[in-house]
Formats: structure tokens, sequence, C-alpha cells
């Protein structure tokens, strides 16, 4: 059920503005995935983007490629370019005053018909759930729906990713949304949600993989670390909503920054999101909406027009 996060018809045009400019975000950041590429200035000119647009950013863009399912954010001096064979994943967020989108794709830099495929599956697992998502219908419908698209494409669920509940600045809220059959009769409400199947060539589990550079604040407390305090200062600025190392590293020395990270996850004031990586090295592919469902008909916000 939607409990705290109900959807307002008083807010709605915030909801479908912040969908409309992820979609178009993520279409223009679909056009800068091309061999030889920077990740960094991929993710710089899509966030750039969201800001031109009139939007804020939900969460720091994220670009993960191959193996690596989610979570993979440029830190300031990454030299990481794309390169033939990629299979990339661009997933960004909108907020617009607190109101927010989520949303994915995948392209490949390749030929090979079997990964092609592999997108495919992601995409189509997404369109068909498009198909039957309302508000009151069961969970575990969804799921299993997405598990049967999937796997009849000769492919597998991450079972330990799944969509989400969206809430005013809040990217990660209930209900959790799985990306494979579960008994769950619990039904959606009257609410935002980001539903994003993920297929994979390898055994569908995810694991914590690399060096961390999204983070999230938990909790503000006093801090009598100078530099500490000041990092947490801008951190504040966050709304709460998750931000970049990159971010950091762009208004206080490198050094510091890390200072400052260590101690605040030491602390328990902010949580980190490593990249994760299929743990068979499995290649990954991911689709995303985010669907606004109301009593008597469904939007998908972040659908291109």
């Amino acid at each position: 059920m939607e409990g705290d996060n109900a959807l307002r018809e008083e807010d709605l045009d915030k909801w479908i503005r912040a969908g409309r400019i992820g979609a178009e975000a993520l279409n223009y950041g679909r056009s800068l995935i091309k061999e030889g590429a920077s990740l960094v200035e991929i993710a710089d000119k899509v966030e750039a983007k969201i800001v031109q647009l009139g939007g804020g950013i939900a969460f720091p863009v994220q670009i993960s490629r191959n193996h690596l399912a989610a979570h993979y954010c440029p830190d300031i001096e990454d030299r990481t370019v794309l390169e033939a064979g990629d299979v990339v994943k661009i997933d960004l967020g909108v907020s617009i005053d607190g109101f927010l989108s989520d949303t994915a794709c995948t392209l490949y830099l390749g030929e090979d018909p079997d990964i092609q495929n592999l997108v495919e599956a992601s995409r189509s697992a997404l369109q068909n759930v498009s198909k039957i998502i309302k508000s009151g219908v069961e969970i575990g419908t969804l799921g299993s729906e997405i598990q049967r698209t999937i796997t009849s494409m000769g492919f597998s669920p991450i079972r330990n990713l799944s969509g989400h509940g969206l809430g005013r600045f809040q990217v990660h809220a209930a209900p959790t949304i799985p990306n494979f059959s579960v008994s769950s009769k619990n039904v959606l409400g009257v609410q935002a949600v980001a539903v994003e199947p993920f297929a994979t060539t390898g055994v569908g589990i995810v694991e914590n993989s690399g060096i961390p550079n999204v983070f999230l604040l938990n909790v503000k407390r006093p801090v009598r670390d100078r530099i500490v305090k000041k990092v947490l200062s801008a951190i504040s600025g966050y709304n709460g909503l998750p931000f970049a190392r990159r971010w950091l590293e762009r208004l206080f020395p490198k050094a510091e920054v890390n200072y400052a990270l260590r101690q605040l996850v030491r602390d328990e004031l902010i949580t980190e999101y490593p990249p994760l990586g299929e743990i068979s090295g499995g290649l990954v592919s991911q689709a995303e909406h985010t669907f606004l469902l109301l009593r008597d008909r469904t939007i998908i916000s972040t659908e291109r027009a």
C-alpha cells in the first residue's frame, strides 16, 4: 500500500514534469553513448542537461558497463572511456521540489545478436509490465511477468535488484517490486513506483564490486572535526538525496573529501553504495520507467513523448 507516499492530485504536475525532464535527459544521454566517450564527461553533461531543463538531480548519473549492473558513478579523475562491445546502462533521476522520476536504458556498442537480444530482454520485460501495472495490481504478478519475459528469451533476471516506490525526496521507498516470481499478494496503491528489470547472461545475483562513489546522508549530527564539518555542511544541501564523491571533489580538495567521507561512513552518518557486479561475470542489461498509479489511470511519466 502507498502509506505516507500516497500520490496526491495536487502534486501530479510536479511528478509528471520530473518524468518528462527525465525522459529528455535520458534521450540526451543516449546520444552521448559512443565508443571513446569519457564516462565522467557523459555524467557531467547529463547532469547539466537536467539542470538546464529546469530539474534538480535526484541522484548522481550512473553509467555501469558490462557485468556491472548499477551504481557505477565516475569520480573526478576517472579516465574510463567506452569501448567497442560495451553493454552500457545509464540510470538517472530528476527532482522537482522533491517529486521524483527514475529512468534507465541500455545501449550495446556492438553487433553480436545474442547481446542485442539481452538488451531487448530487459526492455521487453518493462514493456510487458507497462501493460498490466496499475493501482490494485498484486506485486507478485509484476515479478512473475518480468521473470517470464526474461527467461523466455534465454536470460536470467537479477534477483537481488528490484524496483521500488518513490516518495518526496525518497528515491527508494516502499514497496519493493521484485524482478522474479514471488508469492506476495500485496497490491500497489495510489503512488509513484519505478520498475527496473535487469536481465543477465549470468546466474542473476549481484554483489558489491568496486570503490563507492555514491552516498546518502542518514542522519544529521554535530561533528567536531573541522574538515568533516565543512564537507557535511555541503552534503546537507543535497536535501537528503544521494550525492556523488565527484560533486564534493569540485568543492574541496580530494584528500579532504576522502577523509571526510571515511569518517562519516565510520560514524554511520552516511551510507555508501558501491558498484554492483554480477557475481559470475555475466553481462547485464537494464530498462526502467517511473509509473504514476492513480485510481483511474496509470501515467508512464518517463516515457518519451
